[in-house]
C-alpha cells in the first residue's frame, strides 16, 4: 500500500509528490496530461504584483522555500529547468518612476525592488524613462520539469497515464482503492479538471484562459525579462515567450485568433525589430474568485485532500502550498484560513 495516490501530473502534483518521497513516504501519480496549464505557462515567478505594486502574499518564505526545493529537484533529476534571470519593468512615464520610489519605501517591498533606474538600452525597444528592476526573479522550464519528473516515476513503477475514473475509487475509513491501487490518502492536483471531481466540484474554481506566442528575433538580443502591457521572456536560441492574455469566459485550451492579434498589437508596442511568431499556446489557469489557492482535506472524508488553485503563481506557490498540506495531512499543522477550502464550506 502508498501512503499517497496523487491525481495531476503538474506543478502542484510533483510538488507534492516529491514532498511526500522526501519526507520518506511512497507516492503513486496518476495523469493523463490534459490540464495544460503549466506546460503552457511562461513559468516566470515573480514576487511583485507589478500592476499595483505590491508583494504577493508571504513571497519572502514561498521563494526562500522555493529555491533549494527546486536546486534539489534539479541535481536528483540530472536536468536544468530553473533560470534566474533580472526582470526589468519598463517604465511609460516619470509618474511610474515615482511610484517605484514610494514603492521601494515599503519594508515588505524592498527586498524586491532595486534602489535605482536602470537606463540599460535594448536594440529595438524604445525606453526614455528607463526600468525598475526586481529582484529573485527568474523562469522554470515547466516542459523540462515535467517531462523529468514524469519519467522519473515512470522509472520508479509510481506513474499511471490515464483519465482518472472518479467512479471506480473506493474510500474506506482507512485507505482509498483506485483500480487495485490502494493508498492512504488521495490528493487532487488536477488543476481546472477540478470541476469534473464529485468530491471538489463545488468549490469556487473559476479557471482564466491565458495565451501567449513564442517568437523568434535574432535582432533583440536580450538578457533580462522585459514586462510592460505584457512580457517578453528570453529563453535562449534568440527564442521569446511572450504574453499573456487573461479569458474569463473560454474555458479551452485551444488558441485563437483574438488573443494572437491582442499579443502581437501588445508586443508591436514595445519591439520595433523583425520577428517571427513560432507557436502559440493556450491553458486554463486554475484561479479562485478570491485568487488564494484551495488546499486541505474534504469535510467528510478524512482520506482525501485537494491541492488546487495555484493560478498565474504556481512556480512560486507549488512548493510551499505542497508543504503546507504535508504536514497539514502528516502532523496535524493547522492551515491558514486564507488557503484552506473550509473557507467557502458553511
Amino acid at each position: 500500500m502508498k501512503d499517497f495516490i496523487i491525481v495531476g501530473g503538474n506543478l502542484a502534483g510533483i510538488a507534492f509528490a516529491e514532498t511526500a518521497i522526501q519526507n520518506g513516504k511512497s507516492v503513486f501519480v496518476i495523469s493523463d496530461q490534459s490540464q495544460n496549464s503549466s506546460l503552457a505557462a511562461a513559468g516566470i515567478y515573480n514576487p511583485v504584483v507589478l500592476k499595483r505594486m505590491k508583494p504577493t502574499q508571504d513571497a519572502y518564505e514561498q521563494l526562500m522555500y522555493m529555491k533549494p526545493f527546486y536546486t534539489a529537484l534539479e541535481k536528483k533529476l540530472n536536468i536544468k529547468f530553473d533560470y534566474p534571470i533580472p526582470l526589468y519593468r519598463k517604465f511609460a512615464s516619470v509618474e511610474e518612476q515615482n511610484m517605484w520610489f514610494e514603492a521601494i519605501d515599503n519594508p515588505k517591498l524592498t527586498p524586491f525592488l532595486h534602489p535605482e533606474i536602470q537606463h540599460k538600452k535594448f536594440y529595438g525597444i524604445d525606453s526614455p524613462f528607463g526600468y525598475g528592476k526586481v529582484l529573485h526573479t527568474g523562469y522554470l522550464d515547466t516542459y523540462a520539469l515535467i517531462a523529468g519528473y514524469r519519467n522519473f516515476l515512470i522509472s520508479q513503477g509510481d506513474f499511471l497515464q490515464e483519465t482518472f475514473d472518479h467512479s471506480s475509487l473506493i474510500v474506506e475509513d482507512d485507505c482509498v482503492i483506485y483500480k487495485g491501487y490502494k493508498a492512504k490518502h488521495i490528493i487532487y492536483a488536477e488543476g481546472f479538471g477540478m470541476l469534473k471531481n464529485p468530491y471538489f466540484e463545488n468549490l469556487p474554481l473559476n479557471g482564466t484562459k491565458g495565451e501567449l506566442l513564442l517568437i523568434k528575433a535574432p535582432e533583440l538580443n536580450l538578457s533580462v525579462c522585459i514586462k510592460s502591457s505584457l512580457f517578453v521572456l528570453p529563453v535562449g536560441n534568440d527564442l521569446y515567450k511572450v504574453g499573456a492574455t487573461y479569458e474569463w469566459e473560454d474555458k479551452t485550451s485551444t488558441p485563437t485568433e483574438a488573443a494572437k492579434l491582442e499579443l502581437v498589437e501588445k508586443l508591436n508596442e514595445i519591439i520595433g525589430c523583425p520577428y517571427e511568431i513560432i507557436e502559440q499556446y493556450a491553458g486554463v489557469r486554475p484561479t479562485t474568485k478570491d485568487r488564494k489557492p484551495l488546499i486541505g482535506t474534504h469535510p467528510e472524508h478524512k482520506n482525501i485532500h485537494l491541492l488546487n488553485g495555484l493560478g498565474t503563481r504556481g512556480v512560486m506557490l507549488a512548493p510551499y502550498m505542497a508543504k503546507e498540506l504535508y504536514e497539514s495531512i502528516q502532523n496535524g499543522e493547522p492551515m491558514k484560513r486564507e488557503i484552506n477550502l473550509n473557507r467557502f464550506i458553511s
